[in-house]
């Protein structure tokens, strides 16, 4: 007896290393792509509550433990706490993950400083990624999150992202009671 095309997906995802994509996972397992994304959409619903996560981003899909388990895996593991980000490198996730793709023009537009040093971290630690060249005069590269962003946060996929508008207005809130002292007065 054949297993369920779910089953099947949850082999594969299990053993991937990498993320696989509807068209790949619909190869493997020779049935129509809509059947699979079905299939991706029943496993993502029964992992609900779980200790497992189904990511996605950009139609590529791979299995992760769920963020509440990371204490418990990195002592089975013997890792250390993973590093906290700066609040440089958080603003500019932030501006990658809710404009992507963005350029470092893009991003140093938004945060209005030069972003060089910070964008290597976060291409060192894989939470961005450089992708093709923007067809626009210096062809500047254009940078997307990864699904190592997706786990870092704890997130399924980028609709698990907080609305845009609200966290950039929440980010600029924090930043500005950072920067004022008692009464309004900057502080040093």
């Amino acid at each position: 007896m054949p297993l369920p095309l779910t089953a099947l997906l949850e082999g594969l995802l299990f053993v991937s290393e990498r993320p696989l994509t509807i068209q790949e996972l619909a190869q493997i397992t020779r049935e129509p792509a809509r059947s699979v994304a079905a299939a991706l959409e029943e496993l993502k619903a029964a992992w609900l509550g779980k200790g497992i996560l189904l990511q996605e981003q950009a139609g590529a899909y791979l299995l992760v433990s769920h963020p509440e388990v990371a204490p418990y895996v990195r002592t089975l593991l013997g890792v250390s706490r993973k590093e906290r980000l700066s609040r440089a490198a958080l603003e500019t996730l932030a501006v990658i993950a809710y404009y992507q793709p963005a350029t470092r023009a893009d991003i140093e537009r938004v945060r209005g400083v030069n972003s060089d040093h910070t964008l290597a971290v976060l291409l060192n630690r894989e939470l961005v990624a450089a992708g093709e060249r923007r067809l626009t005069p210096g062809r500047p590269i254009e940078y997307r999150t990864t699904f190592e962003f997706l786990k870092y946060f704890g997130l399924a996929s980028l609709e698990g992202l907080p609305e845009r508008e609200r966290f950039l207005a929440e980010l600029a809130g924090s930043s500005q009671e950072e920067s004022d002292g008692p009464a309004g007065e900057k502080t040093a």
